[in-house]
């Protein structure tokens, strides 16, 4: 099939056909709340529409392909306060390994399980921002650091392990991803986001502290926890995976730590304790990057594998007054928050809502990370 991608407005049936390489036909349409009316789409992926009412939450859905309904999921909710709305649906030619995340809202948390770190359930808005569709790999970190020593930037002893050169880098503590981060800007001529003053001179390259951060920098940096739980999504709600078909989750999607017994419902696995294909008697089981499938904004292993640093500090009631665009965490604390589950851990940690967090000093063969970037609106 032709490498394409086109975008349906529900009302006018309107398409327009747009070259994408490497990447599948993708279709998208405005589903709700009210039909609406295509003006303009660009081959970088603005899309123009009018409608009423205003004031509202509008959901744009995307398919693989035409015929049925059923193809059709939610890509994301974009809250709507003018007649004409114009929005960066899809890029075409995002930064090489990474995705885009369209700006919109989610329903943050979960409640299908019980978990009251999860809760409550709670809009947010999260601008445009670029992940990575990959955990950072060892052959990646060990390139970053290949170049980066010479240049000012040190880690603790012995971090940044692997299994193989395409199997995600693990013992890396929050603070030495943090400063990879940076030097893996620098690499690639881009502005850092890290710095150890307020005035964001001094870029962060050494030692354990608390940075400051250039959110508008064009650099690499760990995802809020908010961003994370967003891109895992993978445009759905209310699912307990980063897949939209089902609520279960077996080992044919994904690498984690399947008990014996039926202590959770939704772990269906034939397969059960380490997964097998990666259980070769030699610690960590981890498996290559992007061995299992993509979730819908084409992100892998959002669940399972290697835990994922995230920007922020940890705080089990920090739902309850989370700000509703952006959040970012509260403002200190003593631990940072990790999401995503790994190979040692339960289904239960694998869920998209489930909250993790550890000192930002440890390292341990399941703890990892994946990079994002900002992206203009």
């Amino acid at each position: 099939m032709k490498n394409t991608i086109a975008s349906l407005l529900f009302s006018t049936l309107l398409t327009a056909a747009l070259p994408l390489a490497a990447q599948d036909a993708r279709f998208f349409r405005v589903a709700r709340p009210v039909p609406a009316t295509l003006t303009a789409v660009t081959p970088e992926g603005w899309v123009t529409w009018t409608n009423t009412p205003t004031n509202a939450t509008f959901t744009v859905q995307t398919a693989t392909a035409l015929g049925s309904e059923t193809n059709w999921v939610d890509w994301v909710q974009i809250p709507v306060t003018n007649a004409v709305t114009v929005h960066h649906v899809f890029d075409p030619n995002p930064p090489s390994g990474m995705a885009l995340i369209p700006a919109g809202n989610f329903t943050m948390g979960d409640n299908l399980d019980g978990s009251s770190v999860a809760l409550p359930l709670h809009s947010v808005y999260v601008s445009a921002f670029y992940m990575d569709k990959y955990e950072v790999t060892k052959a990646l970190w060990d390139e970053v650091r290949a170049w980066n020593g010479g240049n000012g930037y040190a880690y603790e002893s012995g971090s940044g392990l692997g299994k193989a050169a395409n199997h995600p880098v693990h013992m890396v503590s929050w603070y030495d991803a943090v400063k990879w981060c940076n030097a893996r800007s620098q690499k690639e001529g881009l502005v850092p986001c890290y710095y150890t003053d307020a005035g964001l001179t001094a870029i962060y390259k050494t030692n354990e502290v608390t940075p400051f951060v250039n959110w508008n920098a064009n650099g690499y940096r760990l995802p809020t926890e908010a961003e994370w739980e967003k891109a895992a999504r993978g445009g759905s709600s209310g699912r307990r995976f980063p897949w939209s078909d089902s609520d279960t989750i077996q080992h044919a999607r994904a690498n984690y730590y399947s008990y014996s017994s039926t202590g959770y419902a939704y772990d269906t696995s034939p397969t059960r304790n380490y997964h097998p294909t990666f259980n070769d008697g030699v610690f960590p089981y981890t498996s290559p990057a992007g061995y299992f499938g993509a979730n819908g904004y084409g992100l892998y292993d959002m669940a399972g594998n290697v835990w994922e640093w995230c920007w922020d500090w940890y705080s089990g009631t920090y739902y309850s007054s989370s700000p509703s665009s952006d959040p970012r965490g509260p403002t200190s604390g003593s631990h940072r928050v990790l999401r995503g589950g790994s190979w040692s851990n339960s289904a239960l940690n694998c869920r998209t809502a489930s909250r993790n967090s550890y000192t930002p000093t440890k390292r341990y063969n399941h703890m990892g990370f994946r990079c994002a970037r900002a992206a203009g609106q």
